[in-house]
């Protein structure tokens, strides 16, 4: 019984491998064609990337420091005033919480009135590039 099992295990495996050997790979060249408006489309974008500037908004500095207070002010932040967006940056060695992104200095200034209750040291900036 052992021996016919053994038998059939052996030329399964022999009938595999003779299978295996007459199998190719599929050889095949693809060429991409690349309409050159997209060329002209990406060439328009990154001249209105550079044009956009940081400078064109105000912001409010919330918070400076460690990376994990940083953290949780954003997230306090956020649940409090949900309806103003707020960000992390990093400027060596500390982490800023930026809020806002305020066309002009006035709607900064209001804007900093209602959060300044609640945070001690903010700061009105207008970022640099």
């Amino acid at each position: 019984m052992r021996i016919i099992a053994t038998k059939k295990i052996f030329l399964s495996s022999l009938l595999l491998v003779a299978l295996t050997t007459k199998m190719k790979a599929q050889d095949q060249n693809i060429s991409i064609s690349q309409d050159p408006k997209f060329e002209q489309l990406l060439n328009e974008k990154r001249k209105i990337n550079t044009s956009l500037t940081v400078n064109d908004s105000y912001k409010i500095q919330i918070y400076s420091g460690g990376s994990e207070n940083a953290k949780k002010t954003l997230t306090e932040f956020k649940q409090e005033f949900a309806a103003i967006d707020a960000t992390i940056v990093f400027n060596t060695p500390n982490y800023k919480v930026w809020i806002g992104s305020f066309k002009t200095r006035i709607e900064a200034e209001r804007n900093l009135a209602n959060i300044k209750d609640r945070y001690k040291n903010v700061l009105l900036i207008k970022p640099s590039k």
